[in-house]
This record gives C-alpha cells, structure tokens and sequence, in this order.
C-alpha cells in the first residue's frame, strides 16, 4: 500500500471524457467491473457501453457525460481502494464533486448516481430556455479577467463571469451569447493570449443555471446527506465542510457560482498536502495542478495502480 500522508484524491469534472474511459480499468479488476454493472442497472440502459464504445456525440451529451464520468471515477477509486490509505482530503472539479462525495461516504454510488443524472438533464433543460457558453482565457490572471467581466456587464446588461478559476493564467468565463462574444472581444483586447470558445451550449456556473439550481435543491433534499470520513474540500468556498447540511447547500450553490479550484487546491497545499492522486478519466487536474505548484507530487490512477503492486 501507498503511503498517503498528507494527500488528497481529486476527481474530475466534465471535459475529462473520451470513448473507451473505463474499459482498461475493467479489465484488471473485478471491483471496477461491478461499479459499471450496478450503473447500467440503476440507470436502466448500458451506460457501460456509452463509456467503452461511444457514439462520442451520445457521451458528450451533459445529461450522459455527466453520469459516465461520475462512474468512471468511481470505478477507478475502487480499484486503487486497496493500494491508498486514507487520504487528508477529498476534492472534485465541478462534477466532480459528486465521485469526491462517494469516496468521502456521503453519498452512496447510487444517490450520487441519480443525482447527477438528474444534474445533467436540468443542466442541459436551462441551456435550451437560456442559450449561452463558455470560453477559456489563457494568459490573464483572475482579476483581471474579473475586472473586464464586470466592465462588459455593465456595458451589455447581459451577463459573462468567471465560471472556472482553473489554475494561474487559465480562467473559464461563462454568459448568455452576447455578453459573451463581448467578454471574448475584451479578453482578446486585454492581452490575453488565447481565448477558445468551448464546445458546450451551456453557460454552466453562471446566473443562467438559476432554474436548474431551484430543481435541483428539491432533488437534494430527498437524499441523506451523511457527514464525510475525510473533509470534503468545496468548489464555492475553496474549504473544507463537514456538516452535511452546508455540503448540500453547496452542491446546489455550485450550479450557479464559479470553481475556485486554484484557491482550494492552495488551501489544501498551506494544510500540508504533498500529494495529489486524480481518480477518474484523463488527467486534466494533474495538468493544472502542475501550473498551481510544481512543488507537489502529481499521480493518476494508473501510476498508484502500478506503483501498488
């Protein structure tokens, strides 16, 4: 077994998908297998298959991406179960949230399961009645692209805002279509060094989520909400929460507030932590984390599984 000392598990969230995510970890062990069985049975159609064989237009849809990737992690978390020890802290970007959660034993598989399915039709249901999207910066820090979202509000009377404080020089803004194109064209004219427009029609952890959020509250409230083993780092508070009640506030309150994935993974660092596992698909985190503090030991599932034996 690892020693995991100061470390903590992150989860990804959507954009770490890709057709085949999941297969490999299958195959080496039982323990992931299962976690692909009960999901197809919960969700009543072969959620496996979407994972291992696409179509990638299916997966990409937020209502099923959202499910898959929440599996995937959670089967890659059972297969290194036996390899990690308990972790400091448990933290996911976005959706990733939820895998944090199951492996915090706050939610089971299957309320976590249901929930973000749940998640990602009303995600998708809000984009269709208010259209927008999302774009990344790269090469201006948050406050500065803070400061010209607020100017472009004020100017627009739509809405852009951060929706992704992802790492230093790699911020996510979010908006209705307009306000958008106009946060892109001020980003480009304030030195940013790329701004892409991302390949989702969702302005997610915006204001435009509202409706979701409100839906989504009541499907929270019908689930038990158990106190996490480990403290659950927050997206919305870049900090650690262990009341179950305050934890289901922020999984509604995410939907609409931005990620402040920089600061919570400082945070976790000024506690002590020197390692980092992500658990799930890709390895998007490990990429970012690199740009928050090289100092840190980066590990995807795949390396403790190799290290492990």
């Amino acid at each position: 077994m690892m020693d995991q000392y100061l470390a903590t598990l992150q989860f990804p969230g959507q954009g770490s998908q890709r057709v085949g995510m999941g297969k490999d970890l299958c195959d080496l062990s039982p323990a992931a297998a299962a976690v692909f069985a009960q999901a197809d049975q919960v969700l009543g159609f072969p959620l496996s298959r979407l994972c291992f064989e696409g179509p990638p237009e299916a997966l990409n849809d937020t209502a099923n991406t959202q499910p898959a990737i929440l599996t995937t992690s959670v089967a890659a978390l059972r297969a290194l179960e036996e390899h990690l020890g308990e972790p400091a802290f448990v933290a996911g970007h976005s959706l990733g949230e939820f895998s944090a959660l199951v492996a915090a034993g706050t939610l089971s598989f299957e309320e976590a399961l249901l929930l973000v399915r749940k998640r990602g039709q009303l995600m998708k249901q809000a984009g269709e009645r208010n259209p927008g999207g999302m774009a990344a910066v790269i090469g201006l820090e948050a406050t500065q692209v803070d400061e010209w979202c607020a100017r472009v509000r004020e100017a627009n009377g739509g809405y852009v805002g951060i929706a992704n404080d992802n790492c230093p020089g790699q911020v996510v803004i979010s908006g209705d279509e307009q306000a958008l194109q106009a946060g892109i064209e001020a980003m480009v004219a304030a030195g940013a060094r790329k701004v892409v427009r991302l390949a989702v029609s969702i302005a997610a952890h915006s204001p435009l989520m509202a409706e979701a959020a409100a839906a989504f509250r009541q499907a929270l409230e019908k689930v038990t909400i158990r106190p996490p083993k480990v403290p659950f780092v927050a997206n919305a508070t870049a900090g650690p929460l262990t009341d179950p009640d305050q934890i289901r506030g922020v999984l509604c309150r995410q939907l609409t507030s931005p990620v402040y994935w920089t600061g919570s993974v400082r945070w976790m660092i000024r506690q002590g932590v020197t390692r980092f596992v992500e658990v799930g698909p890709g390895e998007v985190l490990t990429g970012l984390l690199r740009r928050i503090d090289q100092g840190v030991e980066r590990l995807v599932a795949t390396q403790v599984l190799a290290l492990g034996t």
